[in-house]
Parts: structure tokens; sequence; C-alpha cells
């Protein structure tokens, strides 16, 4: 780990040393250079921008399909679980004696378990749909991204250097300010 870092650094100190022989050398061609290269790096950026972007609109839409299934489902279940005590607390309003009472009650247990676990199945389902869905959106991602980086960025087009245009003043307004 030591000789590798050590390595870095000087990797760093040469790739330092040849920039600052560059920059001393023709101090005008390497600041040109370096803003060309910064223009290319600036306009390379535009496309995974919009690529990351559209992709945070999707995982939103991931999470908020998700975060809707699943409120659903709470009030599904919730709704099921006061049907189930009301039907319990019918039964037992009916009961002649606690062993009907015992009796009614656990008819009941098998509804109840079934119950619970088609809700427990549910629930899960729901959440393996999320994940697959996030999964389908991160390679998706990746994949744009990874295709973007294989591909050579375009050259930013320079700009001719223009000569500057020398303002001619007229004679004849130089004359009247000297007159005047």
């Amino acid at each position: 780990m030591r000789d590798e870092m050590q390595e870095f650094m000087n990797e760093q100190t040469q790739a330092m040393t040849h920039l600052a022989q560059n920059l001393s050398k023709d101090p005008v061609r390497f600041m040109r250079k370096a803003l060309v290269d910064s223009a290319e790096g600036l306009k390379a950026m535009k496309n995974p921008v919009r690529k990351m972007a559209h992709s945070g609109v999707k995982l939103t839409v991931v999470s908020q399909n998700a975060l809707q299934s699943l409120i659903e489902f709470q009030s599904e279940v919730i709704t099921a679980a006061l049907t189930g005590a009301a039907t319990r607390f019918e039964h037992a309003a009916r009961a002649e004696d606690i062993l009907d009472f015992v009796r009614d009650q656990t008819d009941m247990l098998p509804a109840t378990r079934d119950r619970l676990v088609d809700e427990a199945t549910r629930g899960a389902a729901i959440f393996k749909d999320a994940g697959r869905e996030f999964r389908k959106l991160t390679m998706e991602t990746y994949g744009k991204f990874s295709e973007t980086a294989e591909d050579e960025l375009p050259k930013a087009k320079t700009a001719r250097a223009r000569k500057a245009k020398r303002v001619v003043r007229k004679a004849g307004a130089r004359a009247r300010k000297a007159a005047a």
C-alpha cells in the first residue's frame, strides 16, 4: 500500500512538473489549450446530467408506485382486520355459553391464518416488484453511462483568432474639436 501511494505521488509530481514546464515555455498557448480542454469537458457534461435527471425522475416514479401500493395494501389490511374483529365480536355476542364462545373463535382461526398469510405474501410481492423495478432502472442507468464512456467525446469547436479592427476616427471631427 505504501509503495502504491509513493508511486502515485511520483506520477502526480511528474505530471505537475510537466505542466509547469509547458506553462513557463508558452503561457498563452498553454492557457488556450487548458481553456479548450475545459470547454470540451463542460460540453461533455450536458448529456450525463440529462441522463441522471431522467433516471432521477424514473426513480421517483418507481418509489411513488411502490408507496402507493403499500398505502393501498395497508388500507386493505386494516379494513380486513377490523372486519375480522367485528365478526369475532358478533360471534362472541351470540354465544350461549363459554363452550360456544371458544368453539366459534376456534372455527374462525383458519380463516384468520389464511388472511394473514395472503397479506404477508402480498406485502412481499409489493417489495419484490419495487426491487425488480429499481434493479431494472439501475441497470438501464448504468448501461447509459457505460455506453457514454465508451463513445469518444466530441471535440469543441475553437474560435479562430480574429484580428482586431482599428477604430478610425474622422479627421473632420478631430479638427472641429480642436477649433472649438
